[in-house]
């Protein structure tokens, strides 16, 4: 069910492949930090499911391929409350929460959308926004090229 609904918010805004790399990736970093296999599991299931709340999107934001005005940018960071209502919803998926409501929070504190900051960012919110910034950053996109793993590395230890 995970992937069904991945893939069909995938089909909605031309990112086909994106929840399995983006598990892919926090996995292996989780797996590096020695989780244990059951809460490996929960993050793969959120990894699926981080940008669930898109399908609150319109379509023509999620495929515009130029600036954002600023109620399109409001639309869009609407996505992780709205991502996490849904998962509210579905039975057994309570467990991915945290990662869908806060994979777009920053370090920094300018995030969204609580504005959490550094160790208040829930461990596994910011393992899928890493590998969810490395994905977007190396995959193609309607509004942008795709740069290559050396320039996504650096940008992420910039950020």
């Amino acid at each position: 069910m995970l992937s069904a609904l991945s893939r069909l918010l995938e089909e909605r805004d031309e990112t086909l492949g994106h929840g399995a790399r983006v598990a892919t990736l926090a996995e292996a970093v989780a797996d590096r930090l020695g989780w244990e296999a059951d809460r490996i599991a929960s993050l793969r299931h959120g990894a699926y499911l981080h940008d669930i709340g898109k399908l609150a999107v319109s379509r023509a934001v999620l495929r515009k391929p130029g600036a954002l005005t600023e109620a399109e940018l409001a639309e869009i960071r609407s996505h992780p409350r709205a991502g996490g209502s849904f998962v509210l919803a579905l039975r057994g998926a309570w467990l991915a929460l945290p990662y869908v409501v806060y994979h777009h929070e920053r370090w920094d504190g300018m995030g969204y959308p609580s504005r959490l900051s550094g160790e208040s960012i829930p461990l596994g919110a910011r393992l899928i926004a890493v590998a969810d910034a490395f994905d977007a950053m190396t995959s193609p996109r309607p509004y942008t090229d795709a740069i290559g793993p050396d320039l996504a590395f650096a940008e992420i230890a910039r950020c």
